[in-house]
């Protein structure tokens, strides 16, 4: 059954109310728990930070609001680097016949191996992170890389990528266009897809993406618990495809059951094709097409993975489509924190779900979706903080001129 909540400054929101007799297997503790192994050994790894906001937490008037930081992941800054390595490393694991629960990082990088795979080249298409992830793991281990990126890319981004050992290039379409690109360069040249969103038969790459990010799903619950704080009740997930979000939100179903947090996705309304698939309420995956503008460039894709579309469909509790200026107030509030809550440098994607958070709980127009969503004095709020300023001049636009005002 599905509840479609009247649209507020912009904001539009679904609330579902299914429930399902199954979980994500490949999303389990113990898949994640291999993937927590691999990932340890890579050299620079160590868990991000999650910082409990707790002056914030109390203006709001909730317990408790913790941000899991992923600008620090492998000095990339932002989280993409956890689905890359996996997926690259289980990728070549098979084409060598090796277990990966039995290899390093450093053992896909000893001269033996280099020599068995330089020639291999892996190509994808990004908004920014995700090839910057691609190029830099690819370059790790000897091996080519060439990224496209849709049209009105940052410049900067573009160069990161670059600077990180791949051939990469802006095309004049939108990001699933130059998925397709991606897809057909690999044919012609005998390379690799290395992509984050799932189509028909092509599911097994971006499933090991998606239990890559598992592991900051994992290092969030057990820096919780050394905070004092068992589990959430809440988790506040922003959606491109909908691959981070699928996965964190399919490993909490499987740590937590029929007790899994209260999740909502959150998408920019240019590109909301969760939102636009849980409305059509058919069960199925639909597209968003055009330009997808919006400030939340990795957040701009219009066809939905199709394996994660599911576990989205299935466990979330909502689906907001919401303007760019929520995510311009969430970078703002991490930028100018309140007392001594850490001050957080978050990028246009990673804000959005604490610029949502903080509406929900101040403004007296949202109260009543505030209320379908259980949010009260009790709640213990997660959000995702997934990348940095990836594009420090725009970053510094949103901040300090005051792009993306608020309408309140």
């Amino acid at each position: 059954m599905l509840e479609k909540v009247n649209e507020i400054y912009g904001i539009k929101t679904v609330i579902s109310n299914r429930k399902v007799d199954y979980l994500p297997s490949f999303l389990s503790a113990e898949e994640t728990k291999r993937v927590r192994d691999f990932h340890a050994t890579i050299q620079g790894y160590k868990a991000t930070p999650l910082v409990s906001l707790d002056n914030l937490a109390r203006r709001l008037g909730v317990s408790k609001i913790y941000l899991k930081d992923e600008s620090h992941r492998f000095g990339l800054n932002a989280f993409k680097g956890l689905g890359a390595t996996y997926a690259i490393a289980k990728l070549l694991s098979e084409k060598l016949n090796v277990d990966i629960n039995s290899i390093s990082f450093d053992y896909l990088k000893s001269p033996e191996i280099a020599e068995k795979i330089k020639d291999m080249v892996f190509v994808t298409a990004t908004d920014g992170n995700h090839g910057r992830a691609v190029a830099w793991a690819a370059t790790q281990l000897g091996c080519k890389s060439i990224v496209y990126m849709p049209k009105g890319s940052s410049l900067r981004r573009l160069q990161h990528i670059k600077d990180a050992g791949a051939e990469a290039y802006i095309l004049d379409v939108n990001y699933d266009d130059a998925v397709r690109k991606s897809r057909e360069k690999a044919e012609e040249i005998g390379g690799y897809v290395i992509q984050d969103t799932a189509w028909e038969g092509y599911e097994k790459v971006p499933n090991w993406i998606c239990q890559g990010y598992t592991t900051m799903a994992a290092e969030a619950l057990d820096q919780m618990r050394l905070d004092g704080t068992n589990k959430p009740t809440h988790v506040f997930l922003q959606a491109g495809v909908g691959s981070f979000a699928g996965a964190i939100l399919g490993y909490y179903a499987n740590i937590f059951e029929e007790e899994c947090p209260i999740t909502t996705i959150i998408e920019p309304q240019n590109a909301d094709t969760i939102y636009k698939s849980a409305l059509a309420n058919d069960g199925e995956p639909h597209a968003v097409t055009g330009d997808l503008e919006t400030i939340m460039a990795g957040l701009a894709c219009g066809e939905p993975n199709v394996v994660t579309w599911e576990i989205l469909r299935d466990f979330a509790k909502a689906y907001v489509s919401c303007p760019d200026y929520v995510a311009a107030r969430g970078m703002r509030l991490l930028a100018n924190p309140i007392g001594n809550d850490k001050k957080i440098v978050s990028g246009e994607s990673g804000a959005v779900g604490l610029g949502l958070v903080s509406l929900l709980l101040e403004r007296e127009e949202l109260k009543a979706l505030k209320e379908k969503l259980e949010l009260d004095e009790n709640s213990v709020i997660v959000c995702f903080s997934t990348e940095g300023d990836t594009d420090p001049d725009h970053y510094e636009k949103i901040i300090y001129d005051g792009k993306n005002p608020s309408p309140f």
